[in-house]
């Protein structure tokens, strides 16, 4: 099959391509050619922007096209209007961040949507399309924005698109860190701050399952929407840090700091604390909890955890600079004086 990425270098991108090649699939990467790409040499690569030269693409057939980085609906619109007669398939990657609400656990594919307010859609409405807009950079708005991709891509070519709701992505070359980051500080060993209660869900999906699972819903040429991320219920915090010491061979020794003290000190969930999310705050408690039925029954598996923590781990390992996420190693040592020895 021909399958042609916009983007694909960059972090899901990158484990596609393997992923495709793999299976001995054509792909061909179009992308403004701002990450690295030298590992890619079996791979055609079409520079250009998606937002004024998609005419570079005229002329071509594709089996699917993957659109890896769309986050504006006008965006997706405009390459699934200019692509809808040269492929198949196109396949959307969208987020569970899409949903409205999080408050209840095990939500699916059905659940309402998120929505902008007038002033968010005017804001929305007047990005201009550059080709150089992070997904942080939309704040709020980025789950809505992403609904209304997954619509725009829809209206295009009707009962042909693929929306990948996907949760938290882990593995190598992840640009968050989020995960990243309770391999690093783990290994690193010692007296590790652990957030919340042990006992608390965590949901994510290796990279390279998620890839896999992708290309295999190329192959059948399916369409419709699927929340694709780990297994809900299935992996707590304490399970998580313990498989993580065990991949690593750390000593680290685990401090559980409770929601009253993590407020009362000003850590910040998700940010400085990854993964974490107050069981307090109802408005979240469900967002770790995306139900994958759908997805399960078209063949989506998963990895052996461990298998994801040294992969990760390794990776890191290659890589200068700071960790994105994660509270920094002074701030934790100054909230660990405060926290009594545990067993």
């Amino acid at each position: 099959m021909k399958i042609l990425l916009i983007g694909g270098t960059k972090f899901l991108g990158r484990h596609l391509v393997e992923a495709a090649l793999a299976r001995e699939h054509e792909v061909t990467l179009f992308n403004r050619g701002k990450y690295s790409s030298e590992n890619f040499e079996k791979v055609e690569q079409i520079r250009g922007n998606r937002h004024s030269d998609l005419e570079k693409l005229a002329g071509r057939g594709f089996d699917a096209v993957i659109d890896t980085c769309g986050y504006l609906p006008q965006s997706v619109k405009q390459s699934a209007e200019f692509l809808k007669a040269a492929v198949g398939q196109y396949v959307f990657i969208s987020s569970v961040s899409a949903y409205a609400d999080f408050s209840n656990p095990d939500f699916d594919e059905t659940a309402p949507l998120a929505e902008l307010t007038g002033e968010q859609q005017k804001k929305a409405d007047a990005v201009e399309l550059t080709g150089d807009i992070p997904a942080y950079a939309l704040g709020e708005m980025y789950g809505a924005l992403k609904a209304q991709c997954e619509r725009a891509a829809e209206s295009a070519m009707p009962n042909r698109v693929l929306n990948v709701r996907s949760g938290l992505i882990v593995g190598a070359f992840d640009p968050t860190d989020r995960f990243t980051y309770w391999v690093t500080r783990v290994a690193r060993g010692g007296r590790v701050l652990a957030p919340g209660s042990p006992h608390r869900f965590v949901q994510f999906v290796d990279v390279r399952d998620l890839s896999e699972w992708i290309v295999g819903m190329i192959e059948r040429g399916a369409a419709g929407i699927y929340n694709v991320t780990g297994k809900p219920f299935a992996l707590t915090m304490e399970k998580m840090l313990a498989e993580i010491k065990a991949a690593t061979g750390s000593d680290a020794r685990f401090v559980w700091a409770g929601e009253e003290f993590l407020e009362r000190e000003n850590v910040a969930p998700w940010g400085e604390m990854p993964l974490y999310l107050p069981e307090s705050d109802a408005e979240s408690k469900g967002f770790l909890s995306a139900n994958i039925d759908r997805a399960l029954k078209t063949g989506l598996s998963f990895r052996p955890l461990g298998d994801t923590i040294r992969e990760t781990f390794r990776w890191r390992q290659t890589v200068e600079g700071d960790l994105k996420a994660g509270i920094s190693a002074e701030r934790e040592s100054e909230l660990l004086a405060k926290m009594p020895e545990q067993s």
